[in-house]
């Protein structure tokens, strides 16, 4: 049959487990291990003056012998010639790296020979800030990739990046101030005609936010952003036993000023990715993509409308736009406006917005329980200073203004 043959043990095998029970650890050692590490919420503790345990690799001093593997069956290795480590042809056809180590092939990748990579990061910073790269298929730079649209321009930002030491944040400035990029991204029907994918770059770019800045944009024009740089990963509102799908874990929430942490900190399961991100086309991280596909669907319109998050953060602005002012309705719905979009009110939004608080504020004084459950959303405590359906009221004009196109497409 397929059962292993049996095999008779050999008598030093007991003696073998009792050496290894020699080096348990007591049960109150682990006990008061557990104590001193536990900082109140299952983390560990960090070390004094910050320090932990790194994982690093090194050369073995006398390297194992490396053979081709027959149809990639590792225990049919063609012993006839060994493998020594080098740059693969496809890459650098005759290049000859000393010594072929790690170390040597990571410096030519990084170096002036090899204007490739910073080509690549170039393009990437690009996409990020302008929806598409000067080279398309970002993926792809290869013979079936597209041709860059501007290559002198691809040329010059790469040299001038390596030059200056691969500083992401100069490159950044750099393209941010240009002249380019700050056009504006109106266009009329001719120039779309003439160019629908902007590759003149005769207009700026007009590029709907990602979920991750759509959210840390709320947070932070509501005040409840938590900056802290740092620290582990943080678990913010999801819906109700989400996990419960597809495992038997609990998916706990966190609280407090966790829940208001940049996105880049949400924790992240594979397998059940946080819906909201997934909602604007965030990637899964299944597998590794160089670009997220860009949709515009109701369900985005309808999570900005309605989810904890961005209800509670239009809340918060409210709240900022009615106690940091004395003056007329007008005066503070401009106030919001210009801490969400950078700019004032024309006389017709701000005519707009004002009947639009008027009539919520009607409707609430009729049925206040509605402002109350409204004003309930989200963890964080609305201020008592203020009345409930004069706050419910500004909390719609300030999810008004958090979804208008100009807050969540880059003018």
């Amino acid at each position: 049959g397929n059962s292993p043959p049996f095999i008779s043990v050999p008598d030093s095998w007991p003696n073998l487990t009792e050496e290894q029970n020699k080096f348990q650890v007591p049960e109150e050692v682990k006990l008061r291990r557990a104590r001193e590490n536990d900082n109140g919420n299952g983390l560990k503790r960090p070390q004094a003056g910050g320090q932990g345990t790194l994982m690093i690799m090194h050369e073995m001093d006398e390297p194992r012998d490396t053979y081709l593997l027959e149809r990639g069956q590792y225990n049919l290795p063609d012993k006839s010639q060994p493998l020594s480590p080098g740059v693969p042809n496809v890459l650098a056809p005759n290049l000859e790296i000393q010594p072929a180590n790690r170390l040597e092939l990571g410096t030519w990748l990084a170096s002036p020979n090899n204007p490739l990579t910073s080509r690549v990061a170039v393009n990437r910073i690009w996409q990020q800030l302008f929806g598409t790269g000067l080279v398309k298929s970002s993926e792809n730079f290869g013979t079936q990739g597209a041709h860059p649209t501007h290559p002198l321009l691809l040329d010059y930002l790469a040299s001038d990046f390596m030059k200056h030491g691969w500083d992401i944040k100069r490159l950044i400035k750099s393209i941010v101030v240009s002249a380019t990029y700050q056009q504006s991204s109106h266009v009329d029907s001719q120039l779309y005609k003439e160019d629908p994918e902007n590759q003149l770059l005769a207009r700026g770019p007009r590029v709907r936010l990602s979920g991750f800045a759509l959210r840390d944009q709320a947070l932070l024009a509501s005040g409840l952003l938590v900056d802290n740089f740092g620290g582990p990963s943080v678990k913010p509102y999801m819906p109700p036993r989400i996990w419960r799908a597809i495992s038997n874990n609990t998916y706990k929430q966190d609280t407090g000023n966790s829940l208001y942490r940049r996105s880049v900190y949400t924790y992240w399961r594979r397998t059940i990715p946080p819906p909201t991100m997934m909602t604007f086309n965030a990637a899964s991280r299944e597998v590794c993509i160089v670009r997220t596909e860009r949709t515009n669907t109701p369900l985005q319109a309808l999570t900005l409308m309605n989810n904890t998050i961005f209800v509670e953060a239009a809340r918060n602005l409210a709240e900022r736009m009615l106690l940091s002012s004395n003056g007329a309705i007008e005066q503070r719905i401009e106030l919001g406006f210009r801490t969400v979009l950078a700019r004032r009110a024309t006389d017709d939004e701000l005519a707009l917005l004002t009947d639009l608080y008027q009539q919520m504020q009607v409707r609430f004084n009729k049925e206040p329980e509605r402002a109350t459950k409204l004003l309930a959303t989200g963890e964080s405590k609305h201020s008592d200073r203020l009345n409930d359906s004069e706050l419910a009221a500004m909390t719609i004009v300030a999810s008004t203004i958090l979804n208008l196109d100009e807050a969540v497409v880059k003018p």
